[in-house]
């Protein structure tokens, strides 16, 4: 499992002082971005000069409140992976105590954001990584 430590700053809370549930979808793409760069020895710089990697899918279910200053630890597992397709699953905690997890699909894509076969680089990457469709764990 690839895991992306995130300090909630004042920039993610809303005025009550919670996470706004949007930022945790920022928090999640730099996951996946870092996941890709760091992991996968694949950055999204590159992969951007000739395409993309966009989600197409994504589910959410939020358990508990993050506050300001909290540290969450955010747990990625690559699930499935299909010929241009990557679904992904993320558990995020904060002291052992479960925030969130979701669920999402990436396709690899063209210039013209028509999917594409995973360059056998990055597929041999993500195989690597590939463990099973069960949720996302920490």
């Amino acid at each position: 499992m690839f895991q992306y430590d995130q300090k909630v700053l004042f920039k993610h809370c809303d005025p009550a002082g919670i996470v706004f549930y949007p930022r945790y979808f920022e928090m999640i793409n730099d996951t996946v971005e870092d996941f890709f760069e760091r992991k996968l020895k694949h950055s999204f710089v590159q992969i951007l000069q000739t395409g993309g990697v966009p989600t197409v899918q994504i589910n959410a279910n939020f358990s508990a409140p993050s506050r300001h200053g909290d540290q969450l630890a955010i747990g990625l597992k690559v699930t499935r992976l299909g010929r241009s397709s990557v679904d992904l699953s993320i558990a995020t905690t904060c002291e052992e105590q479960l925030r969130f997890i979701a669920s999402l699909t990436l396709v690899f894509v063209n210039e013209s954001g028509i999917p594409k076969p995973w360059p056998d680089a990055l597929r041999r990457a993500l195989e690597t990584n590939l463990q099973g469709d069960d949720q996302c764990q920490l």
